[in-house]
């Protein structure tokens, strides 16, 4: 049998409409009886997979074992929905058998109040992996971005000698160079500060705390982990729904912190941004990232005007409507045309992006210009 009819019967279910003739053997039955269990329609899958512990603990192991990370991780999202599996993985010797990822610690967030007790610490476990994993692909790009942007924010046209950066001089100054010397004369030098400040920016990462945001809220937690370890900068999370909790006391450890938000409820922008504003003591140093979808449950206009007041004191606002690997999400497009009409750039931001946005926010420059130079679509301005 060819490769493509096998991968045909597979994908139609090897019903009697399914055109192809074949029949399965060996490890692909076993694989076809995988797929079976999750997406044959016909069958009440909910009074016989889902609903036994041991049988779906075995069927989670043989999905590992039969298909890729990327494809288990698919399957694993849908049985989410499909097998009525949320409940099961309140049980500790399910959440073992699991392949932990980004998209199943945001159900276990949104399950967090009624995780028993014999099962907090294998969910905490599950997390804490992911958390891990997610630092060693992202913290070192994160610091480097970042670091690198503040020392070139602190760049300063008048250094002391030992603090010119000669490369930058040297490029600055060509157009000096004399043929007869064999050299450069410098009209300006170029150089870094000798040290920072030991607070040079002040981040604040306000996260929406809705469902639909939640590989959003486990990525920015990471990142403000990270960021958190910088020195120059101080770091602050504000998680919210209806109402505002300040998390920065955990920020150091993103899986507290994580435990520290409550997903879902209802959704009210405009407090957490009054809440922000009486936590910014320098706004010209201040980069403020609302990540929310910007479906506002609370009052709209008073929601744009503290917003409006933000970038006027000279906060840099920056609205992520999604910071996730998902794609495009779905948000509310009134109020993300309203943002950029203000000035404020409104867009969706990859994972692997995010430290080159936050290097380009600490140096102050043009961010909707920057998400156009990165081919990342922001929103329009309303008429």
């Amino acid at each position: 049998m060819s490769d493509r009819l096998r991968r045909w019967r597979m994908m139609l279910g090897g019903q009697d409409a399914d055109g192809t003739g074949v029949s399965l053997s060996g490890v692909d039955a076993q694989r076809d009886a995988t797929l079976e269990a999750l997406y044959d329609k016909e069958k009440d899958r909910r009074g016989g997979l889902g609903g036994s512990s041991p049988r779906v603990a075995r069927w989670l192991g043989d999905i590992r074992g039969y298909f890729p990370s990327s494809v288990v991780q698919v399957m694993q999202r849908d049985a989410m929905e499909r097998l009525g599996l949320r409940q099961l993985l309140l049980e500790p010797e399910m959440l073992e058998s699991v392949q932990p990822d980004v998209h199943l610690v945001g159900t276990l967030l949104s399950l967090n109040r009624a995780i028993p007790e014999r099962s907090r610490e294998t969910a905490r476990a599950v997390v804490r992996q992911v958390v891990e994993d997610l630092e060693k692909r992202l913290a070192q790009p994160t610091r480097q971005a970042v670091s690198g942007a503040l020392h070139r924010a602190n760049r300063t046209s008048r250094p002391r000698h030992g603090d010119i950066d000669w490369n930058r001089t040297i490029l600055a100054n060509l157009k000096h160079y004399q043929p007869e010397q064999r050299t450069v004369v410098p009209e300006r030098l170029v150089g870094f500060g000798r040290r920072l400040p030991s607070v040079s920016r002040q981040i604040v990462l306000c996260l929406d705390q809705s469902g639909s945001m939640a590989a959003s809220v486990v990525y920015a937690s990471v990142f403000g982990a990270v960021l958190a370890s910088i020195r120059s900068l101080r770091t602050q999370v504000i998680a919210f729904d209806t109402a505002v909790a300040d998390l920065t006391e955990s920020v150091s450890d993103p899986v507290e912190l994580l435990f520290g938000v409550q997903l879902g409820g209802g959704t009210d922008i405009n407090a957490a941004l009054a809440y922000c504003q009486t936590r910014i003591d320098a706004p010209r140093d201040t980069v403020l990232v609302l990540i929310s979808d910007l479906f506002e449950g609370g009052n709209e206009e008073e929601m744009l005007q503290r917003a409006q007041a933000l970038k006027a004191d000279g906060v840099q606002v920056i609205c992520l409507l999604a910071l996730s690997d998902d794609g495009a999400p779905a948000y509310d497009h009134d109020n993300a045309a309203a943002l950029a009409a203000l000035g404020i750039p409104a867009f969706a931001c990859t994972p692997e992006v995010f430290p080159d946005l936050m290097a380009a926010a600490i140096q102050r420059q043009d961010v909707a210009a920057w998400a156009a130079a990165n081919d990342i679509p922001t929103a329009a301005a309303a008429d």
